[in-house]
């Protein structure tokens, strides 16, 4: 409980302190709720580490506002009303700075009336602020409990943000994009080259192309376009410009999926490798401080054993790329222990008996587990879970598409995900972008097919997320 100061009890000379450290969410919220949109005042894009631009800078008024933490918490607290404020501001205030907010009663006046002299001094001892507060205290005690606000949950994405940044050490990824004769494959495509992700080869109707071109208002002359009218031999030919040496992956245009993949998988012509291929979403989740990956939710069915052994190993290597230098892989179920009546629980078992073995390498396998328990560590020790993945798994392993895909959507459209995506397995990574896919989610899906191709030449990650996802306790 807190309890505030009446006007009798309040003696000249009485002070009240608090400290507050600015952070780049307060200058969103602050936004929103004053609808101040100064760029000077907006946290810039993060770098690849995740620090804000530290010339961004705090409105005067949010640093102002903070003297109404300690006049409405404090002294005289609950149940002060404000009469006037007069404020000075000498020191910009910039995201990380500490401040501290300091008010001193100098005067009292019938009826309830306090002055205070009001001070917000910085990290380093310098006067930020200063001003003098007109209020009326309260005439009654009031104990007032802990506050309870409801939660605010910034959608930043930065984690996307910061994997895209990465890819400008790297060239443009040389890509065929199977038959984009709509605006959202070929808009997109073209993003993505001017963010030099990709290096499109257009493939498909050559005047069509050319006429959603010119709908969007984009030249597109410096790109080649192979003429091919229909779009299964489109996705033929994408397959062969990777035998080539041409490509280094393929986009999905206008087509279905399972046209494009079937090229992709045909025998003898396509691009199999000793692995299945498996679709591996990415996904930026609000509130988590990592980013998430999700597999299969796209391509298998109801997969095999044999089948999610290439699963669990394609979204490794994904991660791997991505720079978790040892992704904790959860295997889900409905339940946390094996029960012979569920198959998938004996599945992730199996699976983590596989990779503790040596049969799946470069991650830290376990399951099964439940969702709550995969990725909440408070909900792993209340039941009691001894593991190294449990409450801190960057990859979920679904026992099938149907969970896998309700999964996804559900992080996309009730948690606000961003998802990028890509399906490995094959010689080259597909980029399959959907239409409702935003502009960072395309970007991103390009950003991934970008990093897992380094990866794979050299085996070494240019992004470093390691100290964000191997680190947390």
């Amino acid at each position: 409980m807190a309890r505030n100061r009446t006007f009798n009890e309040i003696s000249i000379g009485d002070t009240a302190m608090i400290r507050r450290i600015c952070t780049a969410n307060d200058l969103v919220v602050f936004a929103h709720a004053s609808g101040n949109l100064n760029p000077l005042m907006l946290p810039r894009d993060q770098d690849r580490n995740g620090i804000v631009d530290p010339d961004t800078i705090a409105p005067s008024m949010w640093v102002g506002s903070q003297i109404s933490a300690v006049l409405g918490n404090s002294l005289p607290g609950a149940g002060t009303r404000y009469r006037g404020q007069t404020l000075s501001f000498y020191e910009r205030v910039h995201v990380g700075d500490e401040l501290s907010i300091t008010v001193t009663v100098t005067e009292k006046r019938e009826p309830g009336i306090v002055i205070l002299d009001c001070k917000l001094v910085n990290q380093h001892g310098t006067l930020v602020a200063d001003g003098v507060a007109d209020v009326l205290a309260p005439t009654e005690r009031i104990d007032t409990p802990d506050a309870a606000l409801p939660k605010l949950m910034i959608e930043r994405h930065e984690k996307f943000t910061r994997m895209i940044s990465a890819c400008a050490a790297l060239p443009p990824l040389e890509t065929a994009v199977v038959f984009p004769t709509d605006r959202s494959s070929l808009g997109g495509a073209l993003l993505a080259a001017d963010a030099r992700l990709i290096e499109p080869i257009l493939i498909g109707p050559a005047d069509r192309i050319r006429a959603i071109a010119g709908e969007l208002g984009i030249d597109i002359s410096r790109f080649p376009i192979v003429e091919i009218p229909q779009s299964e031999a489109a996705a033929a030919h994408a397959v062969e410009l990777v035998h080539q040496g041409k490509a280094g992956a393929i986009m999905k245009g206008n087509l279905h999926s399972d046209e494009l993949l079937h090229e992709v998988t045909k025998a003898g012509t396509g691009l199999r490798t000793a692995h299945r291929i498996s679709h591996v979403f990415v996904m930026d989740v609000p509130g988590m401080d990592h980013l998430l990956l999700v597999s299969d939710a796209a391509i298998n069915i109801l997969p095999s054993l044999e089948t999610k052994v290439d699963i669990v190993q394609n979204a490794i290597n994904m991660a791997l790329a991505l720079g978790i230098s040892q992704p904790r892989v959860g295997i889900l179920s409905a339940v946390e222990t094996v029960n012979p009546k569920i198959p998938s629980t004996l599945d992730a078992a199996i699976l983590s008996k596989m990779a503790e073995r040596g049969q799946i390498k470069g991650g830290i396998v376990d399951g099964p587990l439940a969702m709550d328990n995969a990725v909440d560590l408070e909900a792993a020790r209340t039941k009691g879970i001894a593991s190294l993945v449990a409450g801190r798994a960057d990859v979920l392993i679904v026992p099938n598409l149907e969970a896998g895909n309700m999964l996804a959507k559900e992080l996309t459209f009730i948690a606000h995900a961003d998802a990028a995506g890509l399906v490995l397995g094959a010689r080259v990574p597909i980029i399959l972008t959907s239409r409702a896919d935003d502009e960072k989610s395309r970007l991103a899906s390009c950003a991934l097919a970008q990093l897992h191709q380094a990866y794979a030449r050299t085996g070494k990650a240019i992004l470093d997320l390691g100290g964000i996802q191997g680190g947390r306790q």
